[in-house]
């Protein structure tokens, strides 16, 4: 290898405070993506703070961020606008033992921000909604399974999903039966499910949009299934939230889910997540009918006042602003630059960007061009010694065009070492260490 190829960066404090962590804590983190096995060996960065689109470590490096708080920081870190939001509510106190004056006004922005939703209700995390719209959803149909979107990774933290997951320990096989799964953008086989198991769906559960833009007539054709089969159609928003339009993918596509759930962005890195739908079934929920009572959502501290004014900062700040636009747009030259760097090293089969704008990842091919946890540990190790924090291309709208440009300028140098290692057909020589890992497996 040249010498340019083993340029290092060395993190002494944040190897000794992920040590600490893993003494103390479960994986060495409080949310599995953000373990250091997502990173190469000793080059998980231990964070000391973060302001706009920049955050630095325990070891005074300074890096360019992207996906920043799992793309729930899509304004960057410490926004002016949010920020004194939450304080001026932190001041008023946060949780009390009647609903604050702040549960109404936050209801009545987001209803105004996502009109297709006529009810809501807040809590701290996504699970928690995703949960809660599949309880309801069972319980207004009287039916025990759940469809989830197999090509989408991530539902909830709770058994209905988690069963389903390579991480099934401790579920049992009686709740993971209920669970089935239906593929994305193929309306036959959905419907053969459905008829497959007639009148035991509840719900059809999916992010409206991933990687790919939904197929023409796709969402349309699920609502008429939904309607026609009986089924509560759930639309998962944790990041098209926001993302794709201030109303989420509803609003661009037009087409309106029963239940819908939002997170991440919504609080731009605060804890607050929101169920919405339709009055009929979120009332179920509620004390206004005279069926059978819904436990849907009643936690301590879902309506944290903070948490609330920090939403209301979010969707104002969204709205005012044109937030969305800026993240299309910001993700446009990043994902141009990004492409135009990998094609000049002749990598442009090998590092590929994909998405929405608003919402990019990049995959890592190997020779054959299959998806590599090798390759994908050289690129990583590469923008980390330039001082890019990338576990995707993910943007938040703090970024300036010298942050884009700087990002291209590292993804070039470290194409050009993805370029070597394809020649040789091994990349092992650049990893210094064991690769990346899967987040979900079976075994540690």
């Amino acid at each position: 290898m040249d010498t340019e190829d083993t340029e290092e960066l060395f993190l002494p404090r944040s190897r000794m405070a992920n040590e600490r962590l893993h003494a103390m804590i479960p994986g060495g983190a409080h949310t599995y993506a953000k373990g250091d096995d997502q990173y190469p060996e000793n080059l998980a960065p231990v964070i000391s703070h973060g302001r706009g689109a920049h955050v630095w470590d325990i070891d005074g490096n300074r890096y360019i961020e992207y996906g920043s708080g799992l793309r729930s920081v899509s304004l960057g870190h410490a926004h002016p606008r949010v920020i004194e939001a939450v304080r001026r509510e932190l001041d008023r106190g946060s949780n009390f033992v009647r609903p604050s004056i702040v549960e109404v006004e936050a209801a009545e922005r987001f209803l105004a921000t996502v009109p297709t939703a006529e009810m809501v209700k807040f809590a701290k995390n996504g699970s928690d909604v995703t949960t809660a719209a599949v309880r309801l959803a069972r319980a207004v149909t009287g039916r025990p399974r759940v469809a989830i979107c197999g090509d989408h990774p991530f539902f909830s933290v709770d058994d209905w999903f988690i069963g389903t997951t390579p991480m099934s320990a401790g579920v049992p096989a009686a709740t993971t039966e209920l669970t089935v799964s239906f593929p994305y953008g193929d309306l036959a086989a959905t419907e053969e499910l459905l008829t497959r198991y007639q009148d035991e769906v509840a719900c059809l559960i999916l992010e409206p949009a991933g990687h790919t833009e939904p197929p023409p007539g796709y969402l349309t054709g699920l609502r008429e299934l939904a309607d026609r089969h009986g089924c509560v159609l759930i639309f998962d928003e944790m990041i098209t939230g926001l993302r794709w339009s201030e109303a989420g993918a509803q609003g661009l596509y037009g087409v309106v889910p029963d239940l819908s759930t939002f997170g991440k962005a919504l609080g731009n890195g605060f804890a607050v997540s929101a169920l919405a739908g339709r009055r009929e079934l979120m009332e179920r929920g509620g004390l206004r009918h005279s069926g059978d009572r819904v436990f849907l959502l009643s936690t301590t501290h879902g309506a944290e006042t903070h948490s609330l004014a920090a939403a209301m900062a979010v969707q104002t700040t969204y709205v005012e602003e044109g937030v969305t636009a800026q993240l299309h747009a910001l993700g446009e030259r990043l994902a141009a630059g990004v492409r135009e760097a990998a094609a000049g090293m002749g990598v442009g089969d090998h590092i590929v960007v994909r998405g929405r704008a608003s919402n990019l990842v990049f995959a890592t091919l190997d020779e054959n061009r299959q998806p590599s946890q090798h390759y994908r540990t050289l690129f990583l190790r590469r923008l980390l010694a330039g001082g890019v924090l990338a576990p995707s291309f993910v943007v938040s709208s703090a970024l300036g065009d010298a942050d884009i440009d700087r990002t291209v300028d590292v993804v070039a140098q470290a194409c050009a070492v993805y370029r070597k290692a394809l020649d040789a057909a091994d990349p092992t020589p650049w990893l210094a260490g064991r690769p990346v890992k899967p987040v979900f497996r079976r075994l540690a």
